[in-house]
């Protein structure tokens, strides 16, 4: 009866850091989509607003990680259990990097509203927006895999890297063709380039959560592997 006890005790306590876990994901998933409304739309008080998620994002990465250290210490747990609890601490790690990539596109935006650049300038911003809209699927994705333990959602954001890698390839090629064309953009597509590589590293975090997610679930590390690779492996 006390060992029953004891492991519901336990179930619960995994239970409420993976629910903790989704609702940091939620708020990371909110930053990007609130750094990209930023961007398009030149709002200096929404990156503001983004800047100041960042501390919670932070303070919720160490609450979580000081549970997962408190967890491991008292009840040693093995097998899955252990998987799922290291897994969850590789998770918040990537979720606070996306956390980091939104307040850089922010900072982003403050630095080209106070050097005075026109939302008309001619720039591709719409395709910014797309790839970001890719990238922010593609972590939705991930962490509903990882709410239900779901390896084929977590091989669909796998593939799904590749698109984002494509589309941030196609705007660097764009942008270089701006600076060309029109020398008045340089400074402005620059700052583009970085945005853009922020919103390819929001991809990367969301592939790294669906290698943890399969990692859990079949005790392999998928990391480095096609996604061919990856689809054998989960058969």
């Amino acid at each position: 009866m006390v060992e029953k006890h004891l492991s519901t005790q336990f179930d619960n306590e995994l239970s409420g850091i993976s629910t903790r876990v989704l609702e940091m994901g939620g708020l990371v998933e909110s930053q990007v989509a609130q750094a990209i409304y930023a961007l398009t739309n030149f709002g200096g008080d929404v990156a503001t607003q983004v800047l100041q998620l960042e501390e919670k994002v932070n303070q919720m990465e160490m609450e979580i990680d000081a549970d997962l250290s408190t967890i491991i210490a008292r009840r040693q747990p093995t097998a899955r259990d252990l998987r799922l609890l290291i897994a969850i601490s590789k998770t918040i790690g990537n979720l606070e990097r996306v956390g980091d990539e939104a307040a850089r596109i922010a900072r982003t935006v403050q630095r080209l509203i106070n050097t005075g650049v026109s939302s008309r300038l001619r720039l591709p911003v719409s395709d910014v927006s797309f790839e970001a809209n890719l990238a922010t699927a593609s972590l939705r994705k991930a962490l509903d895999a990882f709410a239900r333990l779901d390896v084929g959602v977590a091989l669909e954001v796998i593939k799904s890297d590749n698109e984002i890698d494509a589309e941030f390839d196609g705007l660097m090629r764009k942008l270089i063709t701006y600076m060309m064309e029109d020398p008045r953009t340089i400074s402005a597509s620059i700052d583009l380039v970085f945005v853009a590589k922020a919103i390819e590293r929001v991809g990367d975090h969301a592939k790294n959560l669906a290698e943890q997610v399969i990692y859990i679930v079949k005790g392999t590390d998928v990391r480095h592997n096609t996604p061919e690779a990856v689809a054998n492996i989960i058969k």
